[in-house]
């Protein structure tokens, strides 16, 4: 080797080195703050929010359960109404960008750091969630704006702006640019770099396709996608969300058939575990009741995002003018991405012992491997790395794009219309950033920007619970509620 080989090799060796010790920083800040901060604000707030509401309303997202499915099913739909899309197509843009890693990986992460009981705490987060995703969406619905263009602009930013001006004066624009720098910002970690992390990770494992190259492919198919507006983002989402949950759920049944025997031990074990922690997989110590806790709040908040006020954004571009309307659609989501999607991998990973098994690791592995466990028992194992890769594939990258939709909503709230291009540039940057970052930094990014997001949203929500309650009132006082339109 010659001398300015050996310099250059050296002077590279620093740069690697420089840089490793920089992010390596930037995580432990990260983790500092969700370990002391970020995550006891989600946990004093998020939960007992959701309890306000649920009191508050009488547990309407129960009462109304299937009048939800039937405005869904577009019973009371009339054309001409305005918005951009229907009932379904919002739903499904809202769902692709909460079914997505959360379901596979988040999962996963918070059985193997929080143990079984995690679990609980997820279903508690998502029961109460789907009374946050109706108040929150009931309000996008309410303050949205209509663009020159006639597309639809709404979310908390403008409920934030409009509906707080008399309570918090000028302040109400300020919390509202807060909360849309803070969507930007979670928009490249939640629904952006823990996406395409996982998916090169999978492609890695399953593959062998280094992670720079998916990250490219997975990147350039995103822009080809999101320049192309929320109407070519929901005509994708729309098709690939049902597809991607009816696959996914024949998989995890036949999982749960197979090893039925161990379905009742594993509901007991989640209850049991829930309020004493137990043994995490990979030999940790026991987990402490706090962390158990903790761990079902975020992934729970991650896989639904209920209160973080991202669906409000989706939701408001429906074609109804009744904001209740839209709002009971909305609740659907947490029942559809955690109680029923989130539970099926959980049942699986714990119920064929993946969770404690020796070879445990951390994310999308500790799911290959219980599906790998599961399908033993019919000898095809083998394909548990397949279905796990196409399902994540497809559940992480309609995220990518859903949560496009919404980081260029807060992104022309802040800067205007000529924002929004340059923000898809930036955002496609930030997909290929995750693609090849490790997982640990990925996620703990992921965990502290939500907080950002979820905890001005849940305090303007708190604010305009009048607001609600008069929609609320107004909607179900109809004599003819079910067939107005």
């Amino acid at each position: 080797m010659t001398e300015n080989q050996e310099n250059a090799a050296a002077a590279t060796e620093v740069n690697d080195t420089l840089g490793s010790a920089f992010l390596d920083g930037f995580n432990h800040v990260i983790s500092l703050y969700n370990e002391y901060v970020g995550g006891y604000l989600l946990l004093f707030i998020l939960v007992p929010a959701g309890i306000f509401f649920a009191f508050k309303f009488r547990f309407l997202h129960v009462r109304k359960f299937w009048h939800s499915f039937a405005i869904l099913a577009g019973r009371y739909t009339k054309k001409g109404e305005e918005g951009d899309v229907n009932h379904f197509k919002a739903l499904t843009t809202a769902l692709s960008a909460t079914v997505g890693t959360g379901n596979i990986v988040g999962v996963a992460l918070a059985i193997y750091w929080g143990g079984p009981g995690a679990v609980f705490w997820m279903w508690v987060t998502g029961f109460f969630g789907m009374m946050l995703k109706m108040v929150e969406c009931t309000l996008g619905l309410k303050y949205r704006r209509f663009n020159p263009d006639g597309t639809v602009s709404g979310g908390p930013m403008y409920y934030m702006e409009h509906g707080l001006k008399d309570k918090l004066g000028k302040h109400a624009k300020t919390l509202a640019i807060v909360f849309a720098a803070a969507a930007v910002l979670c928009s490249m970690g939640t629904g952006n770099m823990a996406q395409s992390n996982s998916m090169t990770d999978i492609l890695n494992s399953t593959y062998a396709i280094p992670h720079w190259i998916s990250g490219l492919i997975i990147t350039s198919l995103v822009l080809l996608i999101v320049v192309g507006g929320l109407k070519r983002i929901a005509e994708v989402t729309s098709r690939l969300v049902p597809f991607m949950a009816v696959v996914y759920f024949l998989a995890a049944v036949l999982v749960v058939v197979l090893n039925i025997e161990n379905l009742i031990p594993s509901l007991a074990l989640i209850f049991h575990d829930a309020f004493t922690g137990t043994a995490a997989a990979g030999g940790f110590a026991g987990s402490a009741f706090i962390l158990t806790l903790t761990m079902g709040v975020r992934r729970g908040l991650f896989s639904n995002e209920a209160g973080q006020g991202s669906a409000a954004m989706a939701h408001a571009a429906a074609q109804t003018r009744y904001p209740m309307r839209e709002g009971l659609v909305a609740s659907l989501e947490p029942f559809i991405d955690t109680l029923f999607i989130c539970t099926l991998t959980a049942i699986v990973i714990i119920m064929t012992g993946a969770w404690s098994h020796e070879h445990a690791e951390a994310g999308v592995s500790l799911t290959v491997l219980a599906f790998e466990l599961g399908l033993d028992k019919i000898n095809i194992g083998f394909m548990a790395a397949h279905i796990i890769a196409t399902g994540l594939m497809l559940f992480a990258f309609s995220t990518i794009i859903a949560w496009s939709y919404y980081g260029s909503r807060a992104a022309q709230y802040m800067f205007g219309f000529k924002a929004i291009k340059k923000y898809y540039y930036v955002y496609a940057v930030f997909v290929f950033l995750g693609s090849i970052w490790g997982l640990e930094l990925v996620w703990n990014f992921v965990d502290m920007v939500i907080t950002f997001m979820t905890i001005p949203n849940l305090i303007a929500i708190l604010l305009l619970t009048p607001v609600v309650k008069r929609e609320i009132n107004n909607y179900f006082s109809m004599p003819d509620y079910k067939q107005r339109v």
